[in-house]
């Protein structure tokens, strides 16, 4: 699921965002370059065979080719340093495109069920071209490497908006595997509603991925917290030096490849303000040594002597105590 990714080893903020955009750049490039080629490929064999269907489906190779462009600006301009108009970074332009990819694919969806239903209600003879299957068989070959490529990135990066765009070639893949999966069913078989029921089949999982990227994509626009093992092992790490009596009060929240940590340090309370701020420092450098596309904001609190402060916004229970090492 694609909140789980955040707490996995290429989740948000392990890597600096030129080394992410790297991983992912590539990914999103690759996926401009096969929805080009399928695009002008299927617009020439429909120029040359004068099909209909294959004039459709490079319709929808073209639907393709925008959102991997989106998908491609929106990485590059997620990894752009923080600026005077946005402080905390671009991070969450991913999360747009992901939720832009859901959209696309819960629409692929919702055709693959309109056509599935119609077919098994009311089966129709497959026209299968020697065209229509060659560039089919072209189509599956790109898209099968292209997802190497995505997964690959994915792994590195937990990105969103790569997960959306794998999401949506996925969908391109089920699509044309129901189609051959209905032409070996009629032509081998002659069961007419094969293809029927493998549409559905793929709109059914296509939806269910549709959800996941949303929920990914939603769960980053709206700041939620982290899982609690990643939780737990900032904590681990920001309370390792013995001078730190506890840690408490820690946020989080994932932008892209960016990481937002933010947590009170309580320190004895006469220490010296440079003692106090060379604590902090350390404990910066060790949370980036794990995290280095982390935004780190640590408040030092006397420990016994601090008075209530703060805006008092949140409510229910801190799900991570005040940690003691």
């Amino acid at each position: 699921m694609p909140h789980d990714h955040i707490g996995s080893p290429g989740g948000p903020g392990r890597l600096e965002p030129r080394e992410a955009l790297s991983h992912t750049g590539r990914a999103t490039a690759a996926s401009v370059a096969v929805a080009l080629v399928l695009t002008i490929t299927k617009g020439i064999v429909w120029y040359l065979s004068g099909s209909v269907a294959l004039l459709a489906s490079a319709a929808d190779s073209l639907l393709d080719l925008t959102a991997s462009l989106t998908v491609y600006f929106s990485v590059r301009y997620a990894a752009e340093p923080a600026d005077a108009e946005h402080r905390f970074g671009h991070g969450k332009a991913e999360a747009f495109a992901g939720i832009l990819q859901a959209i696309l694919v819960a629409v692929s969806a919702a055709l693959l069920v309109r056509e599935g239903v119609g077919h098994l209600v009311n089966p129709q003879p497959i026209e299968a071209s020697g065209w229509a299957l060659g560039v089919m068989g072209l189509s599956i070959a790109l898209t099968l490497v292209l997802l190497a490529v995505q997964t690959r990135a994915l792994e590195k990066t937990g990105s969103i908006a790569v997960e959306g765009d794998r999401a949506h070639y996925f969908s391109d893949l089920g699509s044309n595997l129901a189609v051959i999966a209905g032409i070996a069913g009629a032509v081998l078989l002659d069961w007419l509603w094969l293809d029927a029921v493998a549409a559905l089949g793929v709109a059914a999982w296509l939806g269910w991925t549709a959800w996941n990227v949303a929920r990914g994509a939603g769960n980053q626009l709206m700041d939620r917290e982290l899982p609690e093992d990643e939780r737990d092992r900032i904590m681990h790490i920001a309370a390792e030096d013995p001078r730190i009596i506890n840690i408490h009060q820690l946020r989080t929240r994932a932008a892209g490849p960016l990481l937002h940590i933010q947590f009170h340090m309580a320190l004895k309370p006469d220490m010296s303000l440079r003692d106090a701020h060379s604590i902090l420092v350390d404990c910066e450098r060790r949370i980036l040594a794990a995290y280095p596309a982390a935004d780190i904001i640590i408040h030092a609190d006397p420990h016994g002597a601090a008075e209530p402060h703060g805006a008092e916004f949140f409510k229910g229970d801190d799900p991570v105590e005040a940690y003691d090492p």
